[in-house]
């Protein structure tokens, strides 16, 4: 597999002998739209022998502003300026070899949807729903095999591909708006024809299209539109730190330098270190900082050298181009560390001024909260060094899975919610952090949670009253399992009704357990009222100490309190009113969110092994 480099090589200096030009088989990006900040526009062409030609464009207000070639004489790359006045429209780009025509291709500019429909962004009023889209429901049967891909459908396969799709997408969005969900994120869509493990969506082959096997671009445009209709905005995810050994760029690299460790003309390349804090260790060798982002997660994913200035113009053209394209409302974006910090700062930076309002959460896998806190910025900062409004919680992931299922002592147990909140005195905008119970890397929550319904019941309202943006994976809501060390296929198991014949069916009920049902309307309750709930979405938030069992916190504004009480003992605790004065006053009475049942706080008993979220009056 290391030497595969050498012979994509060796491919594309042969390419330097060819047949005359001719009209470029690739032209990313496929069109643009007038009127971005930014009037510059790179076009990457691909086509037998045109990296030496010009370019010529007879249309008001678009301009050709220079040409640029590399190692392989197969790609041209065409530097265009738009006027701001310049209008939509489609027109000829000619390709020149000293001033005679060769061949010439139709490029079109396309109005812009005003307003932009990716403005809004996602924050702390929504709540995210993450699906993997191949596990959670086929709803067209017919892209299952798609002419041109590799892997085809094996239901029984945990790695294989099972047919879920963007029409299956679609027909749940009733289900995720009525559980109380205001934006879903499903893992990538892009076109990933791997021999095997293609599911997943992590190894893209095609920057610019979705895979056939989840349906057409065209097709998730159309999805976007049809969950803003529901008031769901869509997360996408993006890849920028490596592609998918598949990806047509392998069989004819743009450049020698395209990727990492193909420099040294060998084709050798090295494994990342995962040693994620090299770009802030102050002590750190250059060696282990450049192996870290340089290297390759894994010989199917070639990592991309994002200091390559038209690779990285590349990538960032691809993300402006599938906001204004589809109308998503934010980004997840993996493995964000990993990446060049130069490329980050321009990738975010760019997307910050031509979409204000939009938002990123980057992924940085580590339960160091300092680390977290390194790569967000406050709500006036500039992107600097890549950082971004919100992050994945890692470390509150870690310290809910663990101090729900440790024993109680001064060091462990709900301890561990309580020091672990502590740590926001790190982070910029804790508010804009992603909380979460799981997701399609870790264990299924319920599974780590030891099965226990009790546990579970306090992880979910836990997430629903949290301060941050809450998601739960897809499933989670029917108690959905897996083993507790990780294992992708099954934690990505399929969810139940997604498939013509299923036993039982979560969107409608049929054949779920009791366990299942109630797990369910418990978290279609919670999510339902947090949605309508602006002193969860904004409120301040204070915790008492877990000193004497319970760990108690509220979310409270000038208006509102909202207290949660969670007591994993096996006996009832008794409520000190006195011990919250300062946050409930002379307040005596308190609602229950789920059940609408009242208290009264001087003679509150929180139950055993029990969670209460309380509206105090």
């Amino acid at each position: 597999m290391k030497h595969l480099l050498a012979l994509v090589l060796l491919l594309a200096a042969g390419g330097a002998s060819a047949a005359p030009a001719t009209t470029p088989d690739r032209i990313e990006p496929p069109f643009w739209w007038p009127g971005m900040k930014e009037p510059d526009l790179q076009l990457m062409l691909h086509g037998e022998a045109i990296g030496n030609l010009q370019a010529a464009v007879d249309y008001p207000g678009v301009e050709v502003v220079g040409t640029e070639s590399t190692a392989n004489p197969n790609y041209l790359f065409i530097n265009l300026r738009l006027a701001p006045d310049v209008k939509p429209g489609t027109f000829p780009i000619q390709l020149l070899e000293n001033g005679t025509r060769r061949s010439a291709f139709d490029y079109q500019l396309r109005a812009r949807t005003a307003p932009p429909r990716g403005q809004r962004g996602f924050d702390s009023t929504d709540a995210i729903y993450l699906v993997t889209p191949d596990r959670f429901a086929n709803g067209d049967a017919g892209n299952d095999i798609a002419p041109g891909m590799q892997e085809g459908p094996d239901r029984e396969a945990p790695g294989g591909r099972h047919g879920g799709d963007i029409a299956g997408m679609r027909a749940a969005l009733e289900y995720i708006a009525n559980m109380g969900f205001t934006a879903i994120w499903p893992n990538p869509l892009l076109e990933n024809n791997q021999p095997a493990y293609s599911y997943h969506g992590y190894s893209a082959t095609d920057h610019y299209r979705i895979d056939p096997r989840f349906g057409s671009n065209e097709e998730y445009r159309e999805f976007v539109a049809a969950a803003g209709e529901k008031g769901i905005g869509v997360i996408q995810d993006v890849v920028l730190n490596h592609i998918g050994d598949g990806h047509w760029w392998m069989t004819d690299l743009p450049d020698t330098s395209w990727l990492n460790g193909a420099g040294t003309g060998r084709g050798e390349y090295a494994i990342t270190n995962h040693s994620r804090f090299t770009p802030v260790d102050p002590h750190a060798s250059e060696a282990d900082q450049r192996l870290f982002t340089e290297g390759w997660f894994v010989d199917s994913m070639p990592d991309l050298n994002q200091r390559h200035p038209l690779l990285a113009n590349y990538l960032i053209q691809n993300t402006l181009w599938w906001i204004e394209y589809a109308g998503i409302s934010g980004i997840r974006a993996d493995t964000y560390a990993y990446s060049d910090p130069g490329f980050l700062e321009k990738w975010a930076g760019r997307i910050r001024r031509e979409y204000p309002g939009f938002n990123i959460v980057g992924e940085e896998w580590t339960r160091n909260a300092a680390l977290v806190a390194h790569w967000q910025r406050g709500e006036r900062e500039p992107a600097t060094g890549g950082r971004l409004q919100s992050m994945m919680d890692f470390p509150l992931h870690y310290a809910l899975r663990e101090g729900l299922t440790e024993k109680e002592s001064w060091s462990s147990g709900l301890i561990r919610l309580y020091e672990g909140l502590a740590n926001d005195f790190q982070y910029p905008n804790p508010e804009r952090l992603v909380i979460f119970g799981g997701n399609h890397d870790t264990s299924r929550l319920f599974s780590q949670l030891g099965e226990d319904l009790a546990l579970f019941r306090m992880a979910v309202a836990y997430l629903a009253t949290m301060r941050g943006i809450p998601q739960f994976f897809y499933g989670d809501e029917l108690l959905m399992t897996s083993p507790r060390h990780r294992a992708d296929g099954i934690v990505r198991s399929d969810f139940p009704g997604g498939w013509n014949g299923d036993k039982a069916n979560g969107f409608t009920g049929a054949g779920l357990t009791d366990s299942q049902r109630k797990a369910q309307a418990y978290v279609r309750a919670l999510f339902r009222w947090r949605r309508t709930q602006p002193v969860i979405h904004r409120g301040q938030l204070t915790h008492f100490a877990p000193v004497d069992g319970p760990y108690v916190y509220f979310r409270h504004d000038n208006d509102n309190v909202v207290m949660v009480a969670m007591n994993k003992g096996d006996k009832p605790a008794p409520f000190r009113k006195e011990r919250f004065a300062e946050i409930i006053g002379g307040k005596n009475r308190g609602v229950d969110v789920v059940s609408g049942r009242g208290y009264q706080l001087n003679h509150l008993q929180i139950p055993p092994r029990e969670v209460m979220v309380l509206e105090i009056q």
